[in-house]
């Protein structure tokens, strides 16, 4: 394989990867609501000027909160497409991969107060 060709298809990946990061921002009321969070704590981040280590981690748990979300989303649609119909074991397949989104909601909710209470009060 030339290195044309592999710099070809990881350029095509990207263009993959990122038509469906717009999907899910355009079509999942949730990743809306978390990318708006993201864009109101990257102001704040501007306005309290954080420390490049605060950047860091308020970067790494809103990436990892859009990223599960989508992560999500993709097991329900996968899901739903498998099976139309109200099965219990979809259902609990679905409350698993929920869970894991709230578990790293909680986790940067709770590294955002660690950040920005000190800066506030």
């Amino acid at each position: 394989m030339s290195k044309e060709s592999y710099l070809m298809n990881r350029l095509k990946g990207f263009v993959y990867a990122a038509k469906g990061a717009f999907l899910l921002l355009r079509t999942e009321s949730s990743i809306q609501l978390q990318f708006t969070l993201a864009v109101v704590v990257t102001i704040a981040g501007f306005y309290y000027e954080i420390s490049r280590v605060e950047w860091m981690i308020q970067t790494l748990a809103i990436g990892l909160v859009m990223g599960i979300e989508g992560l999500n989303t993709a097991i329900e649609k996968l899901s739903d497409f498998v099976q139309p119909e109200h099965d219990p074991k979809i259902g609990l397949i679905k409350d698993i991969s929920a869970g894991a989104v709230m578990i790293a909601a909680v986790a940067a909710s709770i590294l955002g107060l660690i950040i920005y209470l000190p800066k506030i009060f």
